[in-house]
């Protein structure tokens, strides 16, 4: 066998190697990773493109941090008010709506503070004047611009509390949740971490049903006008493949526990 058909049988045998190297970093929340939500999800969408898809999981701003240095190709992400801003200011492109679920106030099933219900804000200023222990994540993240969002409207300043009964971990939500169950706190969570959260200890959902609690999901590409080395192609076919029929169908039937964790969007 000669040389040059020696080095085309190689290269025969490398393309299928080749082929399986396509891959794109999604810079997403903890909430997805943490609930188990990608291990259900990126198979399939691995097994229909070839594309693999490398997760690295964040708080929201963090993700959000990451695309606009041009360190991923896609986010998934929480904050919508924070995804439209940089939208606008072309750090991202081809924004598309994907799911949502909700998030609920937990707590100690004593309620102490006497703050169940169906308000989110009223629990708030409930839980404050109590000066109830609360644990906020504190890191930038959707759920943590979520808190502060519902601080604000209940015309609270918490930071004026850190360090008596409102307590900052600065880390994602299993950790936080972790802090509230060992100190019978109450914290702000979404739904998806807080169903595959093991260690409630005397936690239970206090507050729940709120519309202000809505959590929507949105996928946005990293302008690839800014970061020429963004996998464009690749990028667009996972969110494309996200709001498609079949996405939404795998999206819908990922559940813990017999419950659903994520809904379609709207």
């Amino acid at each position: 066998m000669g040389f040059l058909t020696k080095m085309a049988c190689v290269l025969l045998l490398a393309l299928p190697a080749y082929a399986q190297q396509r891959y794109i970093t999604v810079a997403s929340t903890t909430s997805t990773e943490q609930s188990g939500f990608f291990r259900h999800l990126l198979p399939i969408f691995e097994k229909k493109t070839g594309i693999q898809v490398r997760v690295v999981a964040l708080g929201t701003g963090q993700a959000l941090d990451m695309g606009k240095r041009g360190d991923a190709d896609v986010a998934l992400v929480h904050d919508e008010v924070a995804e439209k801003r940089l939208l606008a200011e072309g750090f991202f492109v081809e924004r598309r709506e994907v799911m949502y679920n909700d998030f609920i106030i937990v707590g100690p099933k004593s309620d102490p503070a006497r703050a169940g219900g169906r308000d989110a804000v009223a629990a708030l200023i409930t839980i404050a004047e109590k000066r109830a222990p609360f644990a906020s994540r504190g890191d930038r993240s959707g759920t943590h611009a979520a808190e502060l969002r519902l601080w604000k409207e209940a015309g609270i300043d918490p930071s004026q509390a850190r360090g008596s009964w409102y307590r900052e971990t600065g880390s994602g939500m299993g950790p936080t949740l972790n802090t509230a169950s060992g100190m019978d706190a109450y914290a702000l969570t979404d739904r998806g971490t807080w169903l595959s959260f093991k260690n409630r200890g005397e936690l239970g959902i206090v507050v729940q049903g709120d519309k202000r609690l809505f959590n929507p999901y949105g996928a946005m590409l990293v302008n690839p006008a800014k970061h020429r080395h963004v996998k464009k192609a690749e990028g667009m076919a996972f969110i494309h493949w996200l709001t498609s029929a079949e996405g939404q169908r795998a999206i819908a039937a990922f559940k813990i526990d017999g419950e659903q964790v994520f809904f379609p969007k709207e």
